[in-house]
């Protein structure tokens, strides 16, 4: 009697195969499991249990939407970028001189510094898909210094090193103001994290999604099957260049104020070590990471304002070496040891 090979283990989900928590078979699916449920109902608890954080928990949920725009073009199509906070600079300048300048409608300010952000985006996103991941890193590092400096001598505009005051933000719907306890923008911010996310799972789920996932295992072979790599790069990285912009406008409509630092390369280099301690190409991994580095930041600051960096520089060490793919890598890799069928 003839033996068939035993079938092949499934391996762990990655960027746009089936959920970001549990392996599943077949092709990605936009259904919930009840592990994505969970997740989103910790920051719903977290409104009612630390009233006091509200402020804290308001910049854990923009820097988790700016991960998220990095996540989309970094783990899902391999685009490389130490400059990303350009886009986020130029959504909050946007969003907040439209505000110092009587615009100050919230949601109209979301969308205008989404198209400011992306339009930049797409400009230099043809610089940035022609060369490799050094020449990449070189680029978008440039891009972001460029508008840096740009912001810093334009002070007249900007308000250079001083930042940008005087952005007065209106009601939301006309009716939810932002307030001092910071109820209004943590809550504003979740429902826009929440909106961006679900329209970037559903992207990363679809056709496109998963053509940026065979570029990003194997961008010479695309071209074969009739992908066209640049179009697509392109595309992807608008996106993420509006997702960040979006990340920006938010943070200057919750804080009414607009630093220069927002262009600033430690502020990339920051987004770069979310993604690292959370896992790329899980889309979960940027909001995981952005809240345990700001969670951290914030405990072990207060603890020890001069060393606390050692303690975080550790904490990095640790996960690339004990956990492959981030804090959400060795998660799934654990749910598929516990999870993984008996033969």
């Amino acid at each position: 009697m003839k033996r068939h090979p035993p079938s092949p283990q499934p391996s762990p989900a990655r960027a746009g195969e089936g959920s970001e928590f549990m392996p599943m078979k077949g092709l990605p699916t936009l259904k919930w499991n009840r592990f994505e449920i969970a997740f989103w109902l910790i920051p719903i608890a977290a409104f009612f249990l630390f009233p006091r954080y509200l402020t804290l928990g308001s910049q854990i949920l923009i820097a988790g939407l700016f991960a998220l725009s990095l996540d989309l073009i970094l783990g899902y199509a391999r685009i490389i970028s130490l400059g990303h906070a350009a886009f986020f600079g130029l959504g909050a300048y946007t969003a907040g001189l439209l505000a110092k300048h009587g615009f100050g409608e919230p949601l109209s300010g979301l969308f205008a510094a989404a198209a400011v952000a992306a339009v930049a985006g797409w400009i230099t996103s043809f610089l940035i898909v022609r060369g490799q991941d050094l020449t990449r890193l070189m680029v978008t590092l440039g891009i972001g210094l460029m508008l840096f400096e740009t912001a810093n001598q334009a002070s007249s505009i900007t308000g250079g090193v001083d930042g940008l005051s005087g952005v007065e933000m209106k009601k939301i719907f006309g009716v939810f103001g932002f307030g001092l306890d910071g109820k209004t923008a943590y809550l504003y911010s979740l429902a826009v994290l929440f909106i961006v996310f679900n329209a970037t799972r559903a992207l990363v789920r679809s056709p496109f999604g998963l053509s940026l996932r065979g570029i990003r295992e194997g961008e010479r072979r695309m071209p074969a099957i009739g992908a066209s790599v640049r179009h697509k790069l392109v595309a992807v990285y608008t996106i993420g260049a509006g997702i960040a912009g979006i990340a920006g406008a938010l943070l200057a409509q919750t804080t009414q104020f607009v630093g220069i630092d927002v262009f600033g390369f430690q502020r990339s280099a920051e987004l770069m070590i979310m993604l690292v301690l959370g896992g790329t190409g899980y889309l979960y991994g940027g909001l995981i990471g952005a809240a345990v580095f700001m969670i951290l930041q914030d405990y072990l600051a207060n603890l020890n304002p001069v060393y606390w960096q050692f303690w975080l520089g550790l904490l990095l060490v640790l996960i690339v070496l004990f956990a492959r793919g981030g804090l959400m890598g060795g998660f799934i890799a654990l749910q598929h040891r516990l999870w993984r069928p008996s033969r």
